[in-house]
């Protein structure tokens, strides 16, 4: 390849350093929504012995608000694993870091920062106007 010819995808060595940060994200993500899903089963058991009614009820209330957060987490959490296992699919089918817009290669920086990513910074930018 000439010094001048643009680069169309990564090589086979970036592409392996990729699929190795995505699958420690992997890791991480999927550790993270298994303690959230425990602490979904732990919060519909507390086990206390509330005597006023009025406590109860307010205990009640915060516990219902933790579970939504919980919930909500937990689908985030798995969205992003979704995420993370397409790009390793992009991985393993050579269309890996490269801009759904644009065609052209996605910056290195952006891929270690969002390693799920299929848009260029330029695209992502211009998504939002």
């Amino acid at each position: 390849m000439g010094k001048n010819e643009a680069k169309t995808r990564y090589s086979d060595v970036e592409l392996k350093e990729f699929e190795e940060l995505i699958n420690s994200k992997i890791e991480a993500a999927e550790n993270e929504l298994k303690i959230l899903k425990s602490s979904l089963s732990k919060s519909g058991d507390s086990g206390t012995d509330a005597t006023a009614a009025t406590s109860k009820v307010l205990e009640d209330g915060a516990d219902t608000a933790e579970k939504e957060n919980l919930n909500q987490l937990a689908a985030r959490q798995q969205k992003f694993i979704g995420s993370l296992e397409n790009a390793r699919i992009r991985i393993k089918n050579g269309t890996y870091g490269i801009c759904r817009e644009s065609g052209k290669l996605i910056s290195k920086e952006r891929l270690r920062a969002v390693p799920h990513t299929t848009l260029s910074i330029d695209a992502k930018l211009n998504e939002k106007k």
